[in-house]
């Protein structure tokens, strides 16, 4: 090939990746404008991007840890069950402004611990455990100082994947939070439609009015429920009895 032919072949093939990134931008564009703006605002938070062993690699914004033509990206994240004193479990379903899983019931709030001092402190879980009481109350309302951090207790990970639709995803490791409090809720509607207290007596009656309504769960409450959650309800007096301390429970092919 001579260096006139090579020359046009390069221009060619430059104009048509820049036409196919110019496209692909205007179309994530047109994605972003049909969202809730209060939610692609919180796109531009910082979470903290994790190898499979949950060790720090750094900042990746929300955007791209949850698009699904990225990955997803590994990120850190947690659930927090939270039952009151009678022992029963508050789920929250999910407003349908949420971007991923929107629609769906889940445990009583779960989201991303960011990428600063406070919350990437690793010792003894105080950066998810700081996050879990920042997002509880910025979708719940709950007051800060009626869900202490000390009354927050770290119990295992759990490492998942799972898509929303087919733009949106999670891939998470999951640092799963209990506490056992009687707390004020005031809902935020942009984040949760409805909130329902469930006795463990109950949870098999909610599950199939779920199914009988079409209400799907969302995948990582459905792996806890199916494999740990009714131990952990056995043991709120005795928490140490299930804590996993390092592990971290792969749920992923």
């Amino acid at each position: 090939m001579n260096s006139v032919s090579f020359a046009k072949l390069y221009n060619t093939t430059t104009s048509i990746l820049k036409a196919t990134l110019y496209m692909s931008a205007r179309n994530m564009e047109l994605n972003l404008n049909t969202l809730d703006k209060s939610q692609v605002q919180l796109l531009k938070e910082e979470c903290i991007e994790v190898d499979e062993n949950d060790k720090v690699l750094g900042p990746k914004s929300k955007l791209d840890c949850h698009l699904i033509r990225n990955g997803p990206p590994l990120h850190r994240a947690f659930s927090l069950f939270l039952f009151n004193t009678k022992n029963e479990l508050l789920l929250q379903k999910r407003a349908d402004s949420k971007i991923t899983f929107p629609g769906y019931y889940t445990n009583t709030c779960c989201s991303h611990p960011l990428f600063n001092k406070t919350e990437l402190n690793e010792n003894l879980s105080l950066g998810v455990r700081h996050a879990a009481q920042r997002r509880t109350k910025a979708e719940l309302g709950v007051p800060f100082e009626q869900l202490p951090i000390d009354d927050i207790a770290y119990i295992t990970r759990i490492h998942y994947k799972a898509n929303s639709n087919d733009q949106w995803g999670e891939h998470e490791i999951d640092h799963v939070l209990i506490a056992r409090k009687d707390v004020d809720l005031d809902i935020n509607p942009n984040e949760v439609s409805e909130i329902r207290y469930v006795s463990k007596e109950g949870m098999t009656e909610f599950t199939q009015e779920c199914e009988r309504t079409g209400v799907p769960l969302t995948p990582w409450f459905k792996l806890i429920l199916k494999g740990h959650l009714f131990t952990w309800w056995d043991n709120l007096h005795n928490l140490d009895a299930v804590k996993g301390q390092d592990k971290i429970i792969r749920c992923i092919e």
